[in-house]
């Protein structure tokens, strides 16, 4: 749902449509803004997408406003400063600010009402968990697997509340224990040697299991302790060991087995 925001140009007041995490303007309001003829405004328009300076597809919407029979484009901020420097105008560089401002209220104002969302929909799977610990008491529900089934909720309900949190933009990093030290290359061979050992008796893995692709391991944990401007790149054990996973899945060093292997050095 957008919202609308008033600017005060020096020609007068403008309607300023916020929504998607940004603002958005009519050609005829940048005509307006910038002090210059509509086709003046168009001519810039066309060149600042056939010049590859941005893409037409993420910075236009059409919508629907009173008295118009079709959607009209609007133009996001990308494009407006664009627009500012092509026109050569000081009053993009005012409507820039401004428009950061706005923006910033704006995202302040939607992360509060995801906080109070999410803290309103935790307080209530408390209190639907509740109800499932007190049925588990009761003798009707005797049985192993109806008591297996209340253990698991009961053991999934914080992992689904970390999943709202990330999904509603609230999950902040927790603190770490500074310093701390991962397995060197050597090190984590062998464990994960005795891994695929274990999962091949079981039928779980092939001779592909974390077999090396180069030295694609050594090298990803020699970037982990890297340092920037003389401060470690990853300051605690917990970031280390997190990104230790995530570069194992994303950049594949084993030819088989990269998710396992990771989630094993995770642990």
């Amino acid at each position: 749902m957008s919202d609308v925001a008033i600017y005060e140009s020096a020609s007068g007041q403008i309607a300023v449509t916020v929504e998607h995490d940004s603002v958005w303007l009519r050609q005829e309001q940048l005509a307006e803004l910038f002090g210059r003829d509509r086709t003046v405004i168009g001519r810039h328009i066309r060149n600042v997408f056939a010049e590859g300076e941005l893409e037409r597809e993420s910075n236009v919407q059409n919508l629907h406003i009173a008295g118009s029979d079709k959607p009209v484009a609007f133009y996001n901020l990308d494009v407006i400063i664009s627009l500012g420097y092509r026109v050569k105008s000081r009053e993009g560089t005012r409507f820039r600010q401004w428009a950061n401002q706005v923006l910033k209220q704006h995202l302040t104002r939607g992360y509060t009402l995801n906080r109070e969302r999410f803290e309103a929909n935790a307080r209530e799977l408390e209190a639907a968990l509740e109800l499932v610990r007190k049925a588990a008491r009761t003798p009707e529900l005797g049985e192993a697997g109806g008591r297996g089934l209340v253990e698991i909720v009961s053991r999934y309900t914080q992992t689904f509340l970390w999943l709202q949190r990330y999904d509603e933009g609230l999950l902040t990093e927790p603190t770490g224990s500074p310093g701390g030290q991962l397995p060197d290359a050597t090190q984590a061979r062998w464990q994960l040697a005795e891994l695929k050992s274990q999962l091949m008796v079981r039928g779980e893995a092939s001779d592909l299991f974390a077999r090396e692709r180069g030295d694609g391991l050594a090298a990803l944990l020699g970037n982990l302790e890297q340092s920037v401007f003389g401060e470690p790149a990853y300051p605690s054990l917990e970031s280390k060991a997190a990104h230790l996973l995530y570069f194992v899945v994303k950049n594949h060093p084993f030819a088989d087995g990269n998710k396992r292997s990771g989630a094993y050095l995770f642990v």
